[in-house]
């Protein structure tokens, strides 16, 4: 059942990328990892649009890993049209994030984010960090009822 648990991040740094998904598989996370590289692109996933139009609309990801600082529509323009569609406004979204801006916190939980965590700087830090957040997100939280 845990391996059904999907993780979507939504990142445009595609080192920030592969430090996210190394730090995964190196806690055996068996899950899969969708990943959408714009905020336009992690929309359309969700809401099964445009190149995800297949895809099937009840196969929600368990957690949303999303950057702020995004291409096409910024991570809280995303967060804003998740938490207006009923079918995912009570999706755990985490902002992953760079960005040390107040307004940036501040706005995220107004918005209706599960969390916010800054990127640590340092790899090992990161790796650390993504690994916590996939063993919470996948294994321990109990999401809400589908």
């Amino acid at each position: 059942m845990m391996r059904d648990r999907r993780l979507l991040l939504v990142e445009d740094d595609v080192q920030d990328e592969r430090l996210t998904l190394r730090a995964l598989a190196r806690i055996h996370v068996a899950n899969a990892i969708d990943v959408a590289h714009d905020g336009a692109e992690a929309l359309d996933y969700l809401f099964c649009r445009g190149t995800h139009a297949g895809r099937d609309p009840a196969a929600l990801p368990a957690v949303v890993l999303l950057d702020l600082k995004l291409p096409r529509l910024s991570g809280l323009e995303v967060l804003e049209q998740i938490r207006a569609e009923p079918r995912t406004r009570h999706l755990p979204v985490v902002i992953l994030t760079s960005s040390d801006d107040q307004n940036d916190l501040l706005n995220s939980y107004d918005l209706g984010v599960n969390s916010y965590v800054r990127k640590p700087l340092e790899a090992g830090e990161f790796t650390r960090a993504v690994a916590d957040l996939g063993l919470y997100w996948l294994v321990l939280n109990e999401p809400p009822p589908r």
